[in-house]
Parts: C-alpha cells; sequence; structure tokens
C-alpha cells in the first residue's frame, strides 16, 4: 500500500511517502529550489520521495491532498460575495488542485492517464492533527492544532483514538491565534514569510507592557477565541496570499486602528525600540496565556467527556513557538506532549498520507516518528566529487578518529560545519546538517552572527544536549529531540554554557538521544570526555537560506562563510588561517 502526501500551492511546500505504514520519506520543496518557505507545486520533493521508496507514479495506490475546498463552503460563499478579490484568489486556488493530477504528471514527465491513484482531499487541520498524532507513541491523545488560516479556519482540536480521529470544535475565519501572531510580526517590522520565530527571540528583551490591550484585542471565548477585528483587516480585505512558485507573501493584516493605538509601524530598516522590543513581549505573553488556556480546557472537557487523558499530540504554525510549547507540560495537566519536527505547513504532506492510511482505510498503527531524518542522503562519492570541484585539499578520516579530531576542533573554540546522512525534515539542523561550536565561549554568540550566519542580534542559538544529562542543566526534563521546547537553565549550570542560554535565561533545547542518531550522540559524548560538558551549540548549516541540502550547497555555504572546519561525511577540510 503506498499513499504519496503533497502540500502543493501553499507555504512550505512538500511532499511524503508512506509504504504500508511505514514512512519512508518527507522533505520540503526549499530544500531543492533553495527559497525558504518556496509554495508551487512540489515536483522535486515528489520526485524524490518516489525514488527513496522505489516506486513509480503508477505504482501509488493513493494521493493525499491536504485541502478541502467543500470545507465551512458557506462562510466561504458569504465572504466571497463581500470581497470579490478574495473570491478571484479562491477560484484559482481550486483551479489549480483541480489540475494537479496534469502537474504531478508533468513534473514525473509521464501521461496523466497512468496515474492509477485514487485522490483524497484532507481538511487543513484533519491533516495537522493526523500529523502529530498517527506518528506520536500515544495510543490515545488529546489534539490540537493552531495556525495561521486553512480550509477557512485557524484551529481545531479532538481526540485521537488508535487509528481514529474525533473532533470536538474548530475557530473559523476570521478569527485566528495565527494572524494575531502575523500581523503584529509585519507591524514590528518582519514581513518575510515566516519570520514569526524573529519576534519570539525579540520578546525577551522587552517587558509586557500593554498586556491588558492585548487581552482585550485575543479574548479566550472557552475552547476557543476571537479577535478584536477593529485591529486587524483581513477580514475586510481578504487574506490574499500569493502561492505561486517562490516565496509566499501575505498582504498587509493589520489596520490604521493598531497604530493610532500603538503608534506608528517600525519600518523593516529601521531602530529597533524599547516600545517596539515591549510591544514583542506583550504579544509572545499573550500567545502563551492563550495557548496554556485552550490546553487546560481541553484536558477539562475531553476528561469530562471520555475518561482522563494524560498525553497531548500537537501541529501548526503556532506550535513552532517554542517558549509557549516549553510550559505546556509545567503549567498544564498533560504529562506528555508530542509535537513532530514539521509542525507547520510542510507537516501536512505527512498528516494527510497518515490520515488516509489510518482514519479513511482502516489500518492500524505501526509507525512513530522519533528521529526527523527523512530527507536526502548523498553517496560518498557524491561528496568527493563536490570537494575536487572546489579545490579543497581534504582528508578521509575513518570513525572515532573523525569523531574525536572533531570534537577536539570544537572545544579549542573553532566553527564547525557537520554534514552527515539524511536531511532534517522540519526547519531546525538536528545534527545532519548543523553548524557546530563550544557552548562555554559567551563570544560565540557575536562570532556566528559575524562571521557566519549575518543575522540579527537578538537572535537566540540553541544546545544540543545528551538526553541523559538534561535533568542537570536544565528546570525541565521532558525529552525535546526536535528542538521545539525552550526550558530555563538550571541558574548553577549557567556559567557553563552561555552561548546557549537566551537573555531570558531559557534555551531551545534538543535532546540527542544514542539510539536516533548514533554519530552526532557519540560527537557531542566525545566533546563532553574533553571539557566535563555534555552540550554543544547547534546551528542551522546555511546563511540566510534554507539548510544546505547537497554536498555541493554544503562546500559552498563553507567557502563564502568563515567557518574553521568542515566534516562532510568521512572527510575533512580545514581552513588554514
Amino acid at each position: 500500500m503506498v499513499i504519496l502526501g503533497i502540500n502543493a500551492y501553499h507555504g512550505d511546500a512538500s511532499a511524503a511517502i508512506v509504504v504500508d505504514g511505514q514512512l519512508i520519506a518527507a522533505v520540503e520543496e526549499e530544500r531543492f529550489t533553495r527559497v525558504k518557505h518556496t509554495a508551487g507545486f512540489p515536483a522535486h520533493a515528489v520526485r524524490y520521495c518516489l525514488e527513496a521508496a522505489g516506486v513509480r507514479i503508477q505504482e501509488v495506490d493513493h494521493i493525499a491532498i491536504p485541502r478541502n475546498p467543500k470545507a465551512r463552503w458557506f462562510r466561504k460563499i458569504w465572504y466571497a460575495a463581500r470581497l470579490p478579490r478574495f473570491a478571484i484568489d479562491r477560484v484559482r486556488a481550486w483551479t489549480r488542485f483541480q489540475d494537479l493530477p496534469r502537474a504531478l504528471a508533468d513534473a514525473l514527465e509521464t501521461d496523466p492517464k497512468t496515474i492509477r491513484a485514487q485522490i483524497h482531499r484532507v481538511e487543513h487541520h484533519l491533516a495537522h492533527l493526523a500529523s502529530s498524532f498517527y506518528v506520536s507513541p500515544f495510543e490515545r491523545a488529546a489534539l490540537l492544532s493552531l495556525d495561521g488560516l486553512g480550509d477557512f479556519a485557524s484551529g481545531m482540536w479532538g481526540i485521537g483514538e488508535g487509528s481514529r480521529i474525533r473532533t470536538f470544535g474548530s475557530v473559523a475565519f476570521p478569527h485566528s491565534v495565527g494572524l494575531y501572531y502575523t500581523a503584529w510580526t509585519q507591524y514590528l517590522g518582519f514581513w518575510k514569510y515566516g519570520d514569526e520565530y524573529k519576534v519570539m527571540g525579540l520578546a525577551a528583551y522587552g517587558e509586557p507592557e500593554y498586556l491588558e490591550d492585548f487581552r482585550e484585542m485575543l479574548r479566550l471565548r472557552g475552547l476557543g477565541y476571537q479577535m478584536d477585528l477593529r485591529y486587524f483587516q483581513h477580514h475586510t480585505t481578504g487574506p490574499t496570499m500569493t502561492w505561486e512558485e517562490g516565496p509566499p507573501r501575505l498582504s498587509p493584516l493589520y489596520s490604521r486602528t493598531m497604530e493610532r493605538r500603538f503608534g506608528p509601524a517600525r519600518p523593516p530598516d529601521a531602530t529597533i525600540e524599547p516600545r517596539h522590543m515591549n510591544l514583542a513581549a506583550t504579544l509572545q505573553k499573550r500567545l502563551e496565556e492563550v495557548v496554556l488556556s485552550l490546553a487546560r480546557v481541553l484536558h477539562h472537557r475531553i476528561a469530562e467527556e471520555n475518561g482522563s487523558l494524560r498525553s497531548l499530540a500537537y501541529a501548526g504554525g503556532v506550535a513552532f513557538n517554542c517558549v509557549a510549547n516549553g510550559q505546556l507540560l509545567e503549567q498544564t495537566p498533560f504529562e506528555a506532549l508530542y509535537i513532530q519536527p514539521a509542525a507547520g505547513d510542510a507537516g501536512l504532506a505527512v498528516g494527510a498520507a497518515f490520515y488516509v492510511y489510518h482514519h479513511v482505510l482502516g489500518y492500524p498503527r505501526q509507525f512513530a516518528m522519533e528521529h526527523a531524518y527523512w530527507g536526502p542522503a548523498y553517496s560518498e562519492t557524491e561528496i568527493q566529487r563536490a570537494l575536487e570541484r572546489s579545490d579543497l585539499p581534504y582528508r578521509r578520516w575513518e570513525d572515532p578518529v573523525l569523531i574525536r579530531k572533531v570534537a577536539q576542533a570544537i572545544a579549542e573554540g573553532k566553527v564547525v560545519g557537520w554534514y552527515q546522512g539524511r536531511t532534517e525534515w522540519g526547519p531546525r539542523a538536528l545534527g545532519n546538517r548543523s553548524i557546530l561550536v563550544d557552548p562555554r565561549r559567551p563570544e560565540m554568540k557575536d562570532l556566528l552572527n559575524r562571521r557566519i550566519k549575518h543575522r540579527e542580534p537578538f537572535r537566540p542559538f540553541a544546545p544540543s544536549i545528551l538526553e541523559e544529562y538534561t535533568h542537570q542543566y536544565f528546570e525541565s526534563t521532558a525529552p525535546s529531540p526536535f528542538m521545539l521546547l525552550a526550558y530555563r537553565v538550571r541558574p548553577e549550570k549557567r556559567s557553563e554554557i552561555p552561548a546557549t542560554i537566551h537573555v531570558d535565561g531559557t534555551a531551545r533545547i534538543q535532546t540527542v538521544h544514542r539510539s536516533t542518531n548514533p554519530r552526532y550522540w557519540q560527537l557531542v559524548e566525545e566533546f563532553r570526555k574533553l571539557t566535563g560538558v555534555p552540550v554543544v551549540l547547534n546551528t542551522s548549516f546555511n546563511e540566510n537560506e534554507p539548510i544546505v541540502n547537497t554536498p555541493q550547497e554544503a562546500v559552498e555555504c563553507f567557502l563564502r562563510t568563515q567557518m574553521d572546519l568542515l566534516a562532510i561525511g568521512p572527510y575533512v577540510v580545514e581552513r588554514t588561517r
């Protein structure tokens, strides 16, 4: 049984393939196009998934699309009648999805008549719920999805039991906790699609000065929420989005009322003032209040009707807010949390595929996503060719010499590009496409921003820690394998890993388990033996671009930045200064 999941004509276009209930491959289109959050049809991702599974498109039984034009049909018609431009945008989107078999055939250079797969249209938020629950270790769990907008909804909740998902409610357009956050992200001068994480980092530098105003702007309504629409304009202009090839672009979401109340919006290149920091802090604080309240009410409602549930499976773009996520187990009754590494819209490809396999077709569950390494891998021969094309001198070191030498370089304060195995699924580098440095050196933050990343100085870096030492360094101890939880660092340990600690005393951690990435675990362990610290600073292997995918991209990134050492497969390149 072969199921191909495709997230197309939407930000973070992606593909995933499931064979007999096992995930074989999943990858975002941006890894191939080199355009962040690329939309359009994920032709490269589809081709890779079929190749990884060793099947032709003619052998695919089902194709799962995480979009259902019939969902909330009457609400769509009501808004379309009042917003002609929005109506045109919806018709165009619907037409693209109707032509999807043709786009698939064109991408694979085949006759569309030979594609025999049955096409399933899965509602956006159902696919989000499925993307987390069906790959979680939970047999039974509460389910929550929160994002900007999909199939005219911004949130959904329910319960997952075995192979079935039951939904209990949703929040429909125009109210959206995701659009609330994005509107303020734009107001604060960050206009690129996906810039919300920058505001989350900025928030730690301010105080929630405007909290009462923001509580009125985004109000809780039991198991749901409601925006004060005076501050926004997506409901009057239509949530216009450009989903063509290339990066998605959003129209302005905030209204003049927001500027009249809080002052002029910050131009993108303007200085960040204390007012902006305080607005970011208030924005973040209110988001945390809403997410935690929804989780508490969800637990209460499900416990009343279905018996107590200890586990929460959570998805959607809002689930990337690691600061809020880090509080879910501390401040709600849930005792276990699962968020898959591509929690945002890229993950819809996985969710739609597993929804069809389990909920539609009724097959029992037999898979759990314990790691994020579902993208392409490249052979030693391909790596060697990339090195030879660059004319870089290189050496070949076998493990454990390679690991010992790289750990020593990190301990000496060198910046290391670490390229191994399969590409990560999701936006985080988790030890296969990473840049690694010594967390003990506080100057590493500025050094990385100046020499390598060329990004805003207020953005934090993350620690990778051996899972068995988590309790020694952090106040929370639940595993965080996908770098989606921020924990407070124990006061007595802050002097040991200063480069990884944000200004508020937290760190967005990745716990490294020996069984899921043995080579990376061994590298961190070797660093521990050398220094006594079971942590390395881990940031993504890129420079204002998607994380590197191919060996050639890794070599080119190494050449145009100021890394000291590149460990790529079994080969090592050292830069002489």
